[in-house]
């Protein structure tokens, strides 16, 4: 699925990671080790940001909550969203990307892995024709 991220022009890398900086999954064009260094990295960055909340506050609002953080490098972007509880998505791109047409991505993406990766918790069954 995260291949499907990186399927437009200028996007270079996805990879899927824990709020502990473990990596859970990468698009193809990155190999293994690398993506475990850069979900490590991201990880702390995620927090950074989040900390930061207070900086945006509105003095009638009692909390901002953290929804993106944007890099910009001399030849790129990196982008990173919530992809769920304790999870996020980050993309990395040229300098030349559509950076709506990747936010907008990222978010379709998240909202098939929400679907795909959720599982609704069991419920006990007696046997047929027994009282539930």
């Amino acid at each position: 699925m995260l291949d499907e991220v990186v399927k437009m022009p200028e996007a270079r890398h996805a990879i899927l990671l824990s709020a502990d900086g473990m990596l859970r999954a990468h698009s193809r064009g990155i190999d293994r080790d690398e993506a475990e260094r850069q979900a490590a990295a991201l990880s702390g960055l995620q927090s950074i940001s989040r900390s930061t909340s207070d900086f945006c506050t509105h003095p009638q609002h009692h909390e901002t909550a953290w929804r993106q953080t944007l890099i910009e490098f001399a030849h790129g972007y990196v982008f990173l969203i919530a992809a769920g509880p304790g999870a996020y998505l980050a993309v990395s791109t040229s300098e030349n990307v559509d950076m709506e047409a990747v936010s907008y991505r990222m978010q379709k993406t998240v909202d098939r892995l929400g679907k795909e990766l959720v599982t609704p918790p069991r419920q006990w069954q007696g046997a047929p024709g027994s009282p539930a």
